[in-house]
C-alpha cells in the first residue's frame, strides 16, 4: 500500500514522493528492492538526500501498563544531491539489505498481525518531510519456518505474534525490541504450561532460538517463565520434529526444576521513549538429548495459520483477513505522524 503525501514542510507546490516497492515478500538479512519515484513541484528544488527508514509498531511495558509506539530500527540514504526540476519526473532505483533481527510479517503468505513500514524521507532546500509510507513484507528464513512448522506437527497451535521493547539478556540481539511469537500447548504439554513463546534471533552465522514456557501458577504460588536459548545454522539439516520436540522437553523440565525457586526468567521492559532498554532473563541451554519417542503429526504450523488464527494476533474476534491488516499498518502510521506534527 502507498501514502502519497504533498511535502507540507514546503506548502502547496512543493514535491511529492512515492516509493514503490518490489513485489514479493523480503527476508531477513536479504535484499529490499525497489524505487523511489519524484515528481517535481511548481519550481525547482534542490534533493539534498532520500532516506528510507525502517519501522515497526513496537509494545512496551512501563509502569503504567503497556503501551504501544512507533520505533525505527534501521536508515538508508539511497539518493540525493541533485536538481529536480519543476514538473520533471525522476526516479531512483534502491537495493538495501534489511537486519537478519527483521521481524516476520507472515507465514506461508498469511499474515500474523505484525505491523512493519518503510518510511520515506526527502530533505529539500533545508527542510525534511517523511513523505511516503509503504507497508513491508517480512516472509521467514528457511530454518524460521522448519522450526515453526515442527511445532506445528508436533501439536502446537498459532495464537498471536508481537514485537516487545527491550533486550533478551545474554543474546546477540542488535534491535532495540524482539518478537515473541506464542503458541497454544500441544495436549502432551497442556497440563504444564499455558503457552510457549518463540524468539528468533538471526546474525550471519546463523541464529538463536529463545524458548520460553509460561508455568502455570498453583495455589500458593504464582506463575513465573522459564526461557532457554538454542543455535541452529540457516542452512541445518536436522530430524526437525525430533530436535525441536527435545527442546520443549528440555524448557518444560527446566520449568519443573524452577518451580520452587521463584522467578527463573523476567520480562523487564523500558520506555522506548525515553530510551532506557529493558532486560530478559533465561537460562543458557544447547542442544540436549533427543527422545526416541514418535509423537503424532499434525498439521503444520501453515496450516493452523491459514485456517484463521492469524486474525487472533491483533486482537479481532472472528479473525481479520490480510486486506484489513494492510489497512491497519496505513491507519497506525498515519495516526503517528500527525503525532509528529
Amino acid at each position: 500500500m502507498v501514502f502519497k503525501r504533498l511535502l507540507g514542510s514546503l506548502g502547496v507546490g512543493g514535491p511529492t514522493v512515492d516509493t514503490v516497492l518490489d513485489p514479493g515478500a523480503a527476508r531477513p538479512g536479504g535484499a529490499l528492492t525497489g524505487q523511489v519515484h519524484l515528481q517535481g513541484g511548481d519550481a525547482d528544488f534542490d534533493i539534498e538526500h532520500i532516506t528510507l527508514e525502517l519501522v515497526a509498531r513496537v509494545e512496551a511495558e512501563h509502569g503504567e501498563g503497556e503501551s504501544e509506539g512507533v520505533v525505527a530500527f534501521e536508515r538508508f540514504t539511497v539518493g540525493g544531491g541533485f536538481r529536480l526540476g519543476a514538473g520533471q519526473r525522476h526516479s531512483v532505483p534502491f537495493t538495501v539489505m534489511l537486519p537478519w533481527e527483521t521481524p516476520i510479517t507472515e507465514l506461508y503468505g498469511q499474515a500474523l498481525g505484525i505491523v512493519l513500514g518503510v518510511r520515506t524521507e526527502l530533505a529539500v532546500a533545508g527542510a525534511r518531510d517523511k513523505g511516503d509510507l509503504d507497508q513491508l513484507t517480512v516472509a521467514p528464513l528457511p530454518a524460521q519456518e522448519a522450526v515453526l512448522e515442527a511445532l506445528g506437527q508436533l501439536g502446537f497451535g498459532f495464537k498471536s505474534a508481537d514485537l516487545e521493547y527491550g533486550r533478551i539478556n545474554g543474546t546477540g540481539q542488535q534491535l532495540p525490541f524482539y518478537q515473541e511469537i506464542e503458541l497454544t500447548p500441544a495436549p502432551q504439554y497442556a497440563h504444564q504450561v499455558n503457552e510457549i513463546e518463540v524468539t528468533f534471533l538471526a546474525g550471519p552465522g546463523g541464529m538463536e532460538v529463545v524458548l520460553e514456557a509460561d508455568k502455570r501458577g498453583g495455589l500458593f504460588s504464582g506463575g513465573h517463565d522459564v526461557l532457554t536459548r538454542f543455535t541452529v545454522g540457516h542452512h541445518d539439516s536436522r530430524d526437525w520434529n525430533t530436535e525441536v520436540d527435545g527442546w520443549i522437553r528440555q524448557l518444560v523440565e527446566h520449568r519443573a526444576s524452577y518451580g520452587s525457586h521463584g522467578s527463573h526468567g523476567f520480562h523487564g521492559h523500558g520506555d522506548p521513549y525515553a530510551g532506557h532498554g529493558g532486560h530478559h532473563g533465561y537460562g543458557d541451554h544447547h542442544h540436549g538429548d533427543h527422545h526416541d519417542e514418535h509423537h503424532r503429526s499434525g498439521p503444520g504450523m501453515g496450516t493452523v495459520v491459514a485456517a484463521g488464527a492469524a486474525g487472533l494476533a491483533v486482537g479481532v474476534v472472528g479473525g481479520m483477513v490480510a486486506a484489513e491488516v494492510v489497512d491497519e499498518v496505513g491507519d497506525f502510521f498515519e495516526g503517528d505522524e500527525e503525532d509528529e506534527g
